[in-house]
């Protein structure tokens, strides 16, 4: 495309991971006071790979997420975490990569423990789960060291504890965190609802210090890590099939903010919903916009004075990263609300490699989005995240 903008915007990427290192948790966390139960890696001699032990039980391969120019399909990984990109543990690296595909700044999500955070539950010693989501906020602050202007970092939060978290917020904001990670179903955790005023200590807290909540696909546990289902569909075609179904699961987290009055209550509030893709959103928001006509929704909530499409384009926010014709269609209705992501380093991620039809960033943002106008272009790949997660760029 001719557009000579696209070399000037600074694009941020929204939604990427970071491959946890191997001694994470054994270098903060003491491994004198509770031996086996602080995460750690170990070599699997039967598979051949390496493998994080949680809560004293085998977990999660160490290359599974780090699979970005990984020449086989997923399931497929690397065996071990170096066998991996580089720029899925390492800063250094990942500026490098991020350089290669046309990024200019990051926001950093986790693997191992759960995209919300809800894997920490199962180290049960609540001083042990607090000790451990600590330990991976501060290593995200080393990130920061490298560069601080590059990397955004994403609190991961002790949800089950509603003081701890209000405490791990502040403590993290002052390190120099823009975003917290939240499950959208809280009550699969023994918790309360999302929609319950249980949580308004934590939105109050979060409102006031201008950091957005961030609702990442897979974040209710259940929805990453369900049942096969029929077998003879084949293991292969359920994982293309899981993935699917939880970018759509994000859209009822979307509903409840709006539908229950957390957007009406906490109106400097910012959403995201992350690695959900965009071209549900209009059909979301006429929806629920026709429903609170025909159900008359005042009747309950006389006090909330907008349509539900009105809350959203006032505080809600959608990823995108692989979407054609329908992004055109969304961000030309939405484009203050579209945020774009490459979800670097996973198998579905726009990384280029033999099992991915992928394509570089840089290529895919000039050949799909090259198009639009120059003040639609910023917005989606500059100006509405550098807004959201309050981002100083100046030099």
């Amino acid at each position: 495309m001719a557009n000579s903008i696209l070399d000037e915007i600074r694009v941020i990427d929204t939604d990427t991971h970071v491959s946890e290192p191997e001694d994470l948790w054994t270098s903060r966390v003491s491994t004198k006071k509770w031996g086996d139960l602080v995460p750690h890696v170990r070599h699997d001699v039967d598979l051949g790979i390496d493998r994080w032990w949680w809560a004293g039980e085998p977990s999660l391969p160490s290359g599974l997420m780090s699979a970005a120019g990984w020449p086989e399909y997923t399931p497929s990984h690397p065996p071990t975490l170096a066998a991996g990109d580089a720029g899925a543990f390492d800063p250094k690296a990942r500026l490098e990569r991020m350089d290669e595909y046309g990024i200019f700044a990051q926001v950093l999500y986790p693997n191992l423990g759960g995209f919300g955070s809800g894997k920490f539950i199962a180290l049960r010693d609540p001083e042990l789960q607090l000790a451990c989501v600590r330990a991976y906020n501060d290593f995200l602050v080393d990130w920061l060291h490298v560069d601080a202007k590059r990397f955004v970092p994403i609190t991961a939060l002790p949800f089950w504890d509603l003081e701890a978290s209000v405490a791990e917020v502040r403590r993290c904001a002052k390190l120099g965190h823009k975003g917290i990670l939240m499950t959208g179903e809280p009550e699969n955790f023994g918790q309360p609802y999302l929609a319950d005023p249980y949580w308004d200590l934590l939105w109050a807290t979060a409102q006031d210090l201008g950091l957005p909540i961030n609702f990442h696909i897979g974040n209710a546990d259940a929805e990453m890590t369900s049942t096969p289902g029929y077998a003879g569909t084949g293991q292969i075609t359920h994982y293309a099939k899981l993935a699917v179904s939880a970018f759509m699961a994000n859209s009822r987290h979307i509903v409840e903010v709006i539908m229950s009055g957390i957007c009406h209550r906490f109106p400097r509030l910012d959403f995201v919903s992350v690695e959900s893709g965009i071209g549900w959103v209009p059909f979301l928001l006429e929806a629920l916009d026709w429903q609170w006509e025909n159900y008359g929704v005042r009747r309950e909530h006389p006090e909330m004075d907008l349509k539900p499409s009105e809350y959203f384009r006032r505080q809600i926010y959608s990823c995108f990263w692989f979407e054609e014709q329908s992004a055109l269609s969304v961000i030309d209705q939405f484009a203050d609300n579209i945020l774009y992501e490459t979800d670097y380093p996973h198998p579905t991620s726009m990384s280029p490699g033999p099992a991915s039809t992928a394509r570089v960033p840089r290529d895919y943002i000039r050949e799909t989005l090259g198009g639009l106008p120059d003040a639609t272009l910023e917005k989606v790949l500059h100006d509405n995240a550098a807004r959201v997660y309050h981002l100083d760029e100046s030099d």
